[in-house]
């Protein structure tokens, strides 16, 4: 993967110093605050670790990545910071997930993440799938869930679970983005500058956008 340009990167470093000496909203050692759960640099790293350990020795989980992104499979010799993106993007949206489905009012039952785990096995491996993903297997479950959710959500919004291309199917799922990125906008998700911005509309983690707000805060919030 293309790795970030050097202006970014000092950009980074620069506001990754201001979040190590700031005593803002944000404590040192925070890779993101979630509407008050905080995910730590150290658990983050240690997650990206997992992961690249076990991602280079599961062939299925490369070929996965591989023909989903258009890029060879395997990994370069250190971990990047697009990995740590990845991996975080996927642990905020799991905890916006859940409040979309309580602001849906649906209820997403261990039967229904059983399921997707279940096809999850049966298209490759939850496990593999999961570490395609960019997140050890380790979080196969909470990847399971995410998946029920959408699928909870997007059923009571009247899709069509048998035909994607449905016109149903197609408003639910746009409906759910819509719910999804009011609910993220609503939560102040906080991103420790090394790692990015959040952007809701694109559920990911973008590029670092460095201004005097973020680097005083050393916070980047949307």
């Amino acid at each position: 993967m293309p790795g970030k340009s050097v202006k970014v990167v000092v950009a980074a470093v620069v506001a990754a110093g201001a979040l190590a000496g700031c005593g803002g909203q944000t404590r040192v050692g925070t890779a993101a605050l979630v509407g008050g759960d905080r995910i730590t640099v150290s658990s983050l790293d240690q997650t990206v670790r997992d992961w690249r350990g076990q991602f280079k020795d599961d062939p299925v989980a490369n070929q996965i990545r591989a023909n989903s992104s258009g890029l060879a499979p395997g990994l370069g010799d250190q971990e990047s910071e697009t990995d740590m993106q990845g991996a975080l993007s996927l642990l905020v949206n799991f905890r916006v997930a859940d409040r979309v489905a309580r602001r849906a009012g649906v209820s997403v039952p261990e039967g229904l993440a059983d399921r997707t785990t279940a096809l999850m096995d049966q298209r490759g491996g939850a496990g593999s799938i999961t570490l395609a993903s960019g997140l050890p297997r380790s979080r196969a479950r909470d990847l399971a869930r995410f998946i029920a959710t959408q699928t909870a959500v997007m059923q009571k919004f009247g899709a069509d679970l048998n035909n994607a291309q449905s016109p149903l199917t197609v408003q639910a799922a746009q409906q759910w983005g819509e719910l999804f990125q009011r609910t993220a906008d609503g939560m102040h998700i906080k991103i420790n500058p090394r790692f990015g911005r959040y952007d809701a509309a694109k559920v990911d983690i973008g590029p670092v956008v460095y201004d005097l707000s973020s680097a005083e805060t050393g916070t980047s919030e949307r």
